[in-house]
């Protein structure tokens, strides 16, 4: 957390540049101050010789009637050389059971998912092998058709190319897809479409950048955009040295998904807990960090 007077010196400077910047530091921000709830995760790989002894990246929890449906990847080994995808229920959103059909999909490598409920059933993007993006659909959030690779063309409409394009998030707006995904974890691009087949760039540079500051300067990745309050919020995860893998939890925020400021108070949550996915609930905003295993997190006031 930044001192008060770096507080009151980023409000200066967001005051200062506001005629040529659509953000300033000095509006309230949400979603920057977390508390963790338990000490434990509330919920881990089995730890035995399971299917999913070892959770991998984010998962994604969306509220389900009354109680709340995960999705998670789960491999075997030490190494994850094969991922498939699993389900569970809870009702607290504390206390999870794994559906008994698990694994719910295995036809192809899934991970880093991201789940959208739409009329006619779900929307999941994730990472393939070699960390490609893939979209699948479901009726039911059990049943999982694999429609392929993401087609990404660049703003001239040539194929961006070869490599990774990985932790894909999607929001819908004015009923357009917006597709926020990274290469390699060097920054975040925004494309969009109308029929999820092509997507295009809205620009071929990131629209989310890597530092200046220390706790985002080697790699980050965004999780999820939420709208609140006429903003779009940016959980993000982050890593400040690559030969120190400790990941942080980072908010970022945006009017249009294409300019963002980043939070005075990033890092938001330290100690190597990341992959964040918020889920709002009748009782209020849950936070849930995937990585390296699910924990929960309320808001802490001012």
């Amino acid at each position: 957390m930044r001192n008060s007077w770096t507080r009151a010196v980023s409000a200066a400077v967001g005051l200062v540049f506001a005629a040529t910047s659509a953000t300033a530091f000095e509006e309230p921000w949400a979603f920057a101050r977390w508390k963790p709830v338990g000490d434990a995760p509330v919920f881990a790989g089995t730890a035995e010789g399971t299917w999913d002894r070892r959770i991998r990246e984010r998962g994604f929890i969306l509220p389900d009637g009354g109680g709340f449906t995960l999705w998670y990847t789960g491999f075997d080994g030490d190494r994850p050389l094969k991922l498939a995808l699993g389900r569970a229920v809870s009702d607290d959103g504390v206390f999870w059971r794994r559906d008994e059909r698990n694994p719910v999909f295995a036809d192809a490598w899934t991970e880093d998912v991201f789940v959208a409920r739409t009329d006619d059933g779900y929307q999941m993007f994730a990472e393939g092998r070699g960390d490609v993006a893939h979209r699948l659909t479901s009726p039911d959030g059990v049943r999982w058709v694999d429609h392929g690779a993401l087609d990404v063309r660049k703003t001239d409409g040539s194929p961006v190319g070869p490599g990774p394009l990985g932790t894909p998030s999607a929001v819908l707006k004015d009923d357009v897809w917006h597709l926020l995904y990274e290469r390699g974890d060097l920054g975040v691009w925004l494309a969009t479409s109308r029929d999820m087949k092509v997507w295009t760039n809205v620009r071929d540079e990131p629209v989310l950048a890597r530092g200046p500051e220390p706790f985002d300067r080697a790699q980050i990745a965004l999780n999820q955009v939420v709208l609140r309050d006429g903003w779009y919020y940016g959980f993000y995860h982050a890593l400040a040295d690559p030969a120190v893998r400790d990941w942080t939890t980072n908010l970022a925020r945006s009017r249009d998904l294409i300019h963002w400021e980043k939070s005075p108070d990033n890092p938001i949550i330290g100690g190597n807990r990341s992959s964040a996915v918020l889920v709002t609930t009748p009782h209020g905003d849950r936070l849930y960090t995937m990585h390296p295993d699910v924990r929960l997190f309320e808001p802490a006031g001012d």
